[in-house]
């Protein structure tokens, strides 16, 4: 994926949460625009935790990024 792809999903209005996938079969659950850095070529996510409180980031590759769909 590329980075524009990214800004596309996170800088919609109004914000629609959505999943990310991997190569790995790793997923992440983006639900909310600020839990999302994205660079060159990788994403950060925040994630973990609890009451909307992230305990650790995770770093993906853009190129290990198979898809992303919007949650319910």
């Amino acid at each position: 994926m590329r980075p524009g792809d990214f800004h596309e999903f996170t800088r919609r209005r109004p914000f629609a949460p959505y999943r990310l996938s991997t190569t790995e079969g790793r997923t992440c659950e983006i639900r909310h625009p600020d839990q999302v850095i994205v660079l060159r070529s990788r994403v950060v996510v925040a994630a973990g935790g609890e009451n909307g409180v992230p305990d650790h980031l995770e770093h993906i590759a853009l190129l290990q990024v198979v898809r992303t769909e919007e949650l319910e």
